[in-house]
């Protein structure tokens, strides 16, 4: 199978083969036969410029069915699925897209500059790609596959890691370290990618700050940090993928905040501001509402389930829970068969409105369906995205497939449809293809709806 990475008509060809197949590792005195790519844990990288051609030959020897999603990289239809990546320089990544095989199966993506190009900020004297993630003592697909029969949380895993490597802080882990050699003075990238399943996570460098330069292959105005936050791209008060230049500035050592810092998290995410100038939409022709939160569906008979009060957890966006058709929904628009597949009412609004960061309603049951919105060709879209407390109130990472977006506004609490669009950055919003609905409140973002296809 050939996936198209990036179709621009300038540059040169390059090609990468991916041999998706098991491999025996091993990590905190544990080996494991896991899914790979190339027999590599993290997989390869790839490494093009602007205006290049990427061809991949994807070939799969497991059993399992596999799929792959390029993060951030052009397409011409939704069959080579990403968002555009046109005059985009800087940091992306694949991984897969089926069931929980992406906690193997991940890489890097490096969109260098034109030749002749130079970086907008001074240029490093090294790029390293530094990526987060998860190592399960266990098999991931036998984790996943039990929160889905039980409706609970599923296990946590059983260490970090970066660039594969736990480090010394877990047993057994003193030798499977990362580490960077570097010298005193030069200028080092760090293009940072959180492959984690579940968690944002923190990160500092001991006695030095970073100047955040880039995120999500988008240049921002640089600003000088010592903790970031990197934000897990399923779809960041985060970022799935950012790039960060390290310049050796003594700086006292940083604690790290906690998990649940919100007000740390609110702080970083608002520093993100575009470089240059973008052409926001100014008018508006499809506005949506969606609340974005968990909820609970009904335990099958004869099973035991670990969700509320008996039930099975379940995330719904506006209540309705996506459920999976058997036919592919690509599948059926070709071939005329939609309306026996899917519906395409999604509510525009919340079905029910109440308190979303408040007290929570009685009823938390959602709605299972296979609902779509439609837009028309070239619509500009404004988004807002509301987190309830319905079960407690948490950030949820959303990533949108087909388009990068404008993160026009954020805020905690309810939003206010009157007052909140006044406050509205509509000069220089960060352009992101995921974005974090924070804890406890909302975020709006805006798009054009120019790429056409179905998108998840």
């Amino acid at each position: 199978m050939f996936s198209l990475v990036h179709a621009q008509q300038t540059g040169i060809i390059r090609h990468y083969t991916f041999n998706v197949m098991l491999q025996n590792v091993t990590r905190l005195c544990h080996t494991k036969t896991m899914v790979t790519v190339n027999g590599r844990f993290p997989g390869p990288k790839i490494i093009t410029r602007e205006g290049d051609r990427v061809l991949i030959k994807v070939v799969n020897q497991i059993s399992n069915n596999i799929s792959i999603h390029w993060t951030g990289t052009e397409s011409d239809s939704c069959g080579t699925d990403g968002p555009m990546v046109q005059r985009q320089t800087g940091t992306l990544w694949w991984h897969a897209h089926i069931s929980w095989l992406r906690s193997t199966v991940y890489g890097p993506i490096v969109v260098l500059p034109k030749l002749g190009v130079p970086y907008p900020f001074k240029k490093p004297y090294k790029e390293v790609p530094i990526i987060f993630g998860e190592w399960f003592n266990g098999d991931t697909e036998a984790v996943i596959r039990q929160a889905l029969q039980t409706g609970g949380g599923p296990n946590v895993s059983d260490a970090y890691t970066i660039n594969g490597l736990p480090g010394p802080l877990y047993n057994c882990s003193t030798m499977d370290t990362y580490k960077l050699k570097v010298k005193p003075g030069k200028i080092y990238m760090l293009r940072i990618i959180n492959a984690a399943l579940n968690d944002e996570l923190f990160f500092s460098i001991a006695n030095h700050t970073v100047k955040v330069v880039e995120a999500d292959a988008v240049y921002v105005k640089p600003f000088d940090t010592d903790i970031i936050l990197i934000a897990l791209a399923r779809q960041p008060t985060s970022y799935s993928n950012a790039t960060f230049l390290m310049e050796a500035v003594p700086t006292p050592p940083a604690s790290l905040p906690s998990l649940n810092d919100t007000a740390y998290a609110t702080s970083f995410v608002s520093k993100f501001r575009s470089l240059n100038r973008p052409q926001v939409p100014v008018h508006v022709d499809n506005r949506f509402f969606f609340t974005i939160g968990l909820g609970t569906t009904p335990c099958p008979k004869n099973h035991t389930c670990q969700g509320p009060n008996g039930t099975k957890f379940a995330a719904s966006v506006n209540n309705v829970s996506f459920a999976l058709p058997t036919t592919a929904l690509l599948q059926a628009h070709f071939f005329g068969m939609s309306n026996r597949v899917y519906a395409s009412d999604f509510p525009i609004n919340p079905l029910h409105w109440f308190n979303y960061t408040g007290t929570p309603p009685n009823n938390t049951m959602v709605r299972n369906e296979t609902k779509l919105v439609v837009l028309p060709f070239n619509a500009t879209v404004e988004l807002v995205m509301q987190d309830t407390s319905i079960l407690g109130a948490e950030s949820h990472p959303l990533h949108l497939h087909g388009f990068n977006f404008y993160v026009v506004g954020q805020g905690f609490g309810n939003y206010d449809s009157v007052k909140d669009p006044l406050k509205f950055n509509l000069i220089d919003p960060v352009e992101r293809n995921t974005v974090n609905v924070p804890a406890g409140g909302w975020v709006a973002i805006r798009f054009i709806a120019d790429n056409p296809g179905e998108w998840i």
